[in-house]
């Protein structure tokens, strides 16, 4: 029988610090008398943690509650200013870089377009350096007072080699690709800032989860609909993936045997049909017209624009609106899929592409998501759009060093790790529920 391992003192502050920290965060502002049956700890506890916590410039009062019968309790929360988040994006048509307070409010951003979905690794390295450069500038912020870069990226990831984790992108032509490193060489931040680097699929999924439609659910798929599609599955609080973190993949299930080939190279896959490119696509073969030299999120509009004319007197395209109404039932076919798997109790949809169609298809995928799925999983689960818009995989990407600095109790030094490796990744409620952002 294997020894436990035992638990320092040291492991024992860090804990609790962290217990406060998570459940202010989450549940904010509290008392020192909430705090204790809010976090377990004895009100002796409690007063230390929160001593260190305030010394440490971690906690700041947030006004005063009366008490029946006895005198005014302050109220503490976490400081937002006590420190700063970075959140990348490199997402399918730009790379997006969002710099935040503790608290989630933006303090500024920098999106820099991709062309034609240009993911040359060292485009997509020199763009992150120049966003973050260029939100630091913007903001007057000292790198030093960075807690964590957090980079949302396309594909599979491995981790635990000595240059950091390596990133497998076939959709976008990346093979190993040692991304942590790269990124590590080209923005020149302190050694102290770590990076933070996660699927776009499971960082939307983050967000939502904190922030979002997803809060207080325990389990759950965020589904994200932009160039291609992927999903996000919560279950009992975490976020799965596996140690390769990646998002299940779930776009390149097959939907039809030998059907249309999709950029991975398979056929059938559902993001051959559900995705913003592949739906275009489609529009096009079947006589549609996007409009000359549009990028991919012009396109889009303009197919929505056709299928559902803003003037309520003009016709739809007959055209556009099959296409729409195809892709419904694809997508609705792909959720059945993840609820009979799953069995979630919420489904959310998001992404660029997902949150421009929702308005558009959302009843008919949740009609197409229950014919398709067993009864009694699909008599549990609701299906809606993310509540977070198209910066949810920032927000989220940002999310992930703050979760690595609330696991080690509010110190901006991590434990020394294995080169590449990062702390174990925070799994949606079970880490700090989190505030509206700018609550």
């Amino acid at each position: 029988m294997a020894d436990r391992p035992q638990r320092t003192v040291r492991d024992l502050r860090r804990a609790n610090r962290t217990a406060v920290l998570e459940r202010l965060y989450s549940d904010g502002p509290l008392s020192r008398q909430e705090l204790g049956p809010a976090t377990g700890l004895s009100s002796g506890s409690v007063s230390n943690v929160v001593a260190e916590l305030a010394e440490d410039g971690l906690l700041e009062e947030a006004g005063v509650v009366e008490s029946a019968g006895g005198r005014p309790r302050t109220l503490l929360r976490v400081a937002p200013s006590s420190g700063r988040l970075i959140g990348v994006d490199i997402g399918e048509t730009r790379v997006r870089v969002g710099l935040f307070d503790v608290a989630m409010d933006e303090l500024a951003r920098c999106d820099l377009p991709l062309a034609h979905h240009g993911h040359e690794v060292h485009l997509i390295v020199r763009h992150v350096a120049d966003g973050i450069a260029a939100v630091l500038r913007e903001s007057g912020t000292a790198p030093g007072r960075l807690l964590g870069v957090g980079v949302g990226v396309p594909g599979i990831l491995e981790r635990g080699g000595p240059g950091g984790a390596v990133v497998h992108g076939q959709t976008v032509g990346w093979d190993a690709v040692p991304l942590e490193g790269l990124l590590r060489d080209a923005v020149g931040l302190p050694a102290a800032v770590g990076f933070f680097l996660s699927n776009g699929a499971k960082a939307l999924g983050q967000a939502e989860m904190w922030f979002g439609g997803g809060r207080g659910a325990k389990d759950a798929v965020i589904v994200l609909v932009g160039s291609g599609v992927g999903a996000c599955l919560v279950t009992d609080g975490v976020i799965d993936g596996g140690a390769r973190d990646s998002a299940g993949e779930w776009g390149h299930l097959t939907v039809s045997v030998r059907g249309r080939r999709c950029r991975c190279g398979a056929r059938g896959c559902l993001e051959a049909y559900a995705g913003a490119e592949a739906l275009l696509q489609r529009w096009r073969e079947a006589g549609g017209r996007p409009p000359a030299g549009a990028d991919e999120e012009t396109a889009l509009t303009a197919l929505i624009a056709a299928a559902h004319p803003p003037d309520g007197n003009a016709a739809a395209d007959p055209v556009a609106r099959s296409v729409l109404d195809e892709t419904a039932e694809y997508l609705g076919a792909g959720i059945s899929d993840l609820i009979n798997l799953f069995s979630p109790e919420r489904v959310l949809i998001g992404g660029w592409a997902g949150l421009q169609l929702g308005p558009h298809l959302l009843s008919a995928v949740r009609t197409y998501a229950t014919a398709y799925s067993l009864a009694h999983p699909a008599g549990r689960v609701t299906i809606g759009l993310g509540t977070l818009g198209p910066d949810a995989v920032t927000v989220g990407a940002a999310t992930l060093p703050l979760a690595d600095f609330f696991a080690n109790g509010g110190r901006r030094t991590a434990p020394v790790r294995t080169p590449g490796e990062r702390a174990a990744a925070p799994g949606g409620p079970t880490a700090p529920a989190g505030r509206r952002r700018g609550g």
